[in-house]
């Protein structure tokens, strides 16, 4: 939790939300058997040979290296203060790691790609927006997630303030933009309960033509409906795109209105059981293999540092 500061009345209102939200809890898991605890150990010191990582923008690299975000640096770049092996770098310059890269004229440690990334999962709930920082002030996930040294964490994907269930947090930027970019078409899933009912004609549709929205076609890759009584229906739907609230707007097409909505899947990565709203889960080195597997990325090479 952060703590509050004594010069407190220099601090906006507007931020106190924030500022006073507390940490989300860890899930309690079992220890993992031993086959899994080995591996996992192997795993974790897999190191990439630096010198057979490709280069990187160095817009890139420097916002993974903690030095701001990315329009932030690219802004310091256009600006002179950024400098490549002595001369003054451009917007679009690639750098390896034997370069040596200064900003304001400070050396900065570059951080590579070259071990596993580290991922989490967090149960958001109603309320919480996913932004770093909110001008209203209103809790962030940001405000609920450990504190990482020396890194940051990287939303995959976005959910609207009124949306609950999995968010994806990563320090791969490559991760993340293989889970968020439209070309890869990963799916996710959300259970929905709207107040009325979809016809077999409206979902045949819905996964066969798709309707169209303002911003263009909509389809969904799969819908199930559940027997509910009453007034209120639950329906699980995938899409694969990220498309602002398009969920929600696909149910308000036929007139239907959506009072709950939880992600419960997203690509390979399911919603653990156990985990509560409010909760976080950081995958361990098997769990994030796999990930990393079924989205198309390579591990690092079969390099390991020696124990000292």
């Amino acid at each position: 939790m952060k703590q509050s500061s004594n010069n407190s009345g220099s601090l906006k209102k507007n931020s106190s939300p924030s500022i006073q939200a507390n940490k989300a809890k860890k899930m309690v898991l079992r220890r993992p058997n031993l086959s899994i605890e080995q591996r996992s150990e192997r795993l974790r010191h897999l190191r990439a040979d630096l010198d057979q990582i490709e280069p990187m923008r160095l817009q890139k690299i420097l916002a993974a290296s903690g030095v701001g975000s990315r329009r932030h640096v690219e802004a310091m770049i256009a600006d002179g203060q950024v400098a490549i092996n002595g001369t003054v770098a451009q917007l679009g310059d690639k750098v390896s790691p034997n370069d040596r890269v200064t900003v304001k004229g400070s050396a900065i440690r570059l951080k590579w790609p070259d071990r596993l990334p580290r991922i989490i999962l967090y149960y958001k709930q109603e309320g919480e927006i996913v932004s770093r920082h909110d001008p209203q002030g209103r809790i962030t996930v940001f405000d609920r997630l450990p504190q990482l040294s020396g890194n940051r964490w990287i939303a995959i994907g976005r959910l609207d303030v009124n949306t609950s269930g999995l968010l994806i947090f990563t320090t791969s930027g490559e991760l993340a933009n293989r889970f968020a970019h439209p070309s890869f078409t990963i799916d996710r899933e959300y259970s929905v309960r709207v107040a009325g009912e979809l016809s077999d004609a409206q979902m045949t549709q819905l996964t066969t033509d798709g309707i169209m929205l303002e911003d263009g076609l909509a389809k969904a890759a799969r819908i199930i409906a559940y027997n509910n009584e009453g007034k209120n229906h639950r329906y699980d739907i995938v899409v694969q795109e990220g498309r602002n609230r398009e969920v929600r707007r696909i149910f308000e097409y036929f007139g239907l209105t959506v009072s709950k909505l939880t992600r419960i899947r997203f690509g390979p990565i399911g919603i653990p059981p156990r985990l509560k709203r409010g909760q976080f889960y950081e995958l361990n080195e098997v769990e994030v293999a796999y990930v990393m597997k079924e989205i198309g990325m390579n591990l690092p090479q079969q390099q390991r540092r020696r124990h000292k």
